[in-house]
């Protein structure tokens, strides 16, 4: 997913204007005169300029007062709201036709947009996760990233994929993927409450821990509703951690091994 053409355009030309008021402020590039001669510049001396940006986010608001471009008030707003960037280490987890999922370090989790190339371009599907440094900015209600990304090529084993998984699903099924930076704007969207099904869960698991088998058989098989029954109950409840959950799911799998070895030795009498 990335902006319209239009606005792909647009976010480019006001980034470059806003970066070369950077260098004029902070004495950069001094040989500089325009924010058209600032565009032609590689990526490489813009690098420079960008960083300081992000460290004098003050300035922002300086742009915006002094407006020495003479922008419309659209525009100005625009920039104004880069105010409410967000600098970070993310994982990239997975790209999506809403956006690609974005996942920080405190497990908050953003739909983000490209500019002008889809994110899947850049960093293919293939090579996720990925763990990189960006920065998000708002822009027109979507969430974009300032036109830079710095990778880590590290793999990343089957603990960590799980974890970003479970995040990603936790945020999906709460509604709490941030879909906008912007102010007064509806994110995360709300969803549909599900049904309370803990009541039951409790109600049942009363009833199959009152059971007692008659054969060591039976005995394995309630094992694994009684874990199964506990794992459900753990995750139906709000404040349960990925850690606790996964500690349950090994109960679970525990005893359906041990169910299996029953069943071998069984087959072998």
């Amino acid at each position: 997913m990335t902006l319209s053409p239009q606005d792909g355009i647009l976010y480019f030309q006001l980034m470059w204007k806003l970066q070369f008021y950077i260098t004029q402020k902070l004495g950069i590039y001094k040989d500089i005169s325009s924010p058209e001669e600032y565009a032609s510049l590689p990526t490489k001396k813009k690098l420079k300029v960008r960083n300081a940006l992000w460290e004098h986010p003050e300035l922002i608001e300086a742009y915006v007062n002094e407006n020495p471009n003479r922008l419309g008030r659209e525009d100005l707003e625009i920039i104004r709201r880069w105010q409410n960037f967000v600098k970070s280490s993310f994982f990239i987890l997975r790209h999506l036709k809403k956006g690609s999922i974005f996942i920080s370090k405190k497990d908050e989790v953003y739909a983000v947009h490209g500019i002008q190339d889809p994110l899947e371009e850049i960093i293919p599907s293939y090579a996720l996760p990925r763990m990189v440094e960006a920065i998000l900015l708002p822009f027109k209600g979507y969430i974009i990233y300032d036109g830079l990304l710095s990778g880590y090529n590290v793999h990343f084993g089957g603990g960590i994929r799980s974890d970003l998984k479970y995040t990603y699903t936790v945020a999906k099924t709460k509604g709490r993927i941030i879909t906008t930076l912007e102010p007064n704007t509806a994110s995360p969207k709300p969803v549909k409450p599900k049904k309370n099904s803990l009541p039951q869960l409790k109600e049942l698991t009363a009833s199959v821990t009152a059971l007692k088998g008659n054969t060591p058989l039976q005995n394995a098989a309630l094992a694994i509703a009684r874990t199964g029954l506990d794992l459900a109950l753990a995750d139906a409840q709000d404040n349960s951690t990925f850690n606790e959950l996964e500690a349950q799911a090994r109960k679970v799998r525990k005893a359906a091994t041990r169910l299996l070895n029953l069943l071998d030795i069984m087959v072998e009498e």
